[in-house]
């Protein structure tokens, strides 16, 4: 780290500890050369994940639609906020770890898939049949025959 004061760029760091909102951590540092202290805040660099639409067009993942969609499907279901909450959670992890920049929204639709079949089987057929955009009655028997033959 560059000292602000006399450009040396070595230092040493005296104290640690995380800010209020656990995102960052607070580090106080002494110049090698000027025994001067100053402070440096280190915090997890994000990549923007883009969302890649049937349409072609492009936007910013947002977490909070994310949720509302999965809120739609478990509508007068009795699955607890905070199990949505994980399940957002989940997904938005395992698009971060994958580094890719850009994800279509039918990858997404396909995690989203995965953990409402977890929480909450009709949930998951609510979902899929918008999803999936289910013509007729036999392909919704379809998707109900394959959740039986799971379990």
């Amino acid at each position: 780290m560059k000292c602000p004061f006399c450009s040396f760029r070595e230092s040493k760091v005296i104290d640690s500890r995380p800010t209020d909102e656990d995102t960052k951590i607070r580090r106080r540092r002494e110049c090698l050369n000027c025994q001067k202290r100053f402070t440096t805040y280190e915090m997890v660099e994000s990549v923007p994940i883009i969302i890649v639409k049937k349409d072609k067009s492009r936007e910013l993942f947002d977490r909070q639609k994310l949720l509302n969609g999965m809120l739609r499907a478990c509508e007068k279901r009795p699955v607890p906020l905070e199990k949505l909450e994980s399940a957002v959670d989940a997904i938005e992890a395992q698009l971060q770890n994958s580094l890719e920049g850009e994800i279509t929204s039918m990858q997404i639709g396909e995690l989203v898939m995965e953990q409402l079949r977890t929480l909450d089987e009709v949930a998951y057929v609510r979902f899929a049949s918008v999803y999936r955009q289910f013509k007729d009655i036999n392909t919704f028997m379809d998707e109900l025959n394959k959740l039986l033959q799971e379990k």
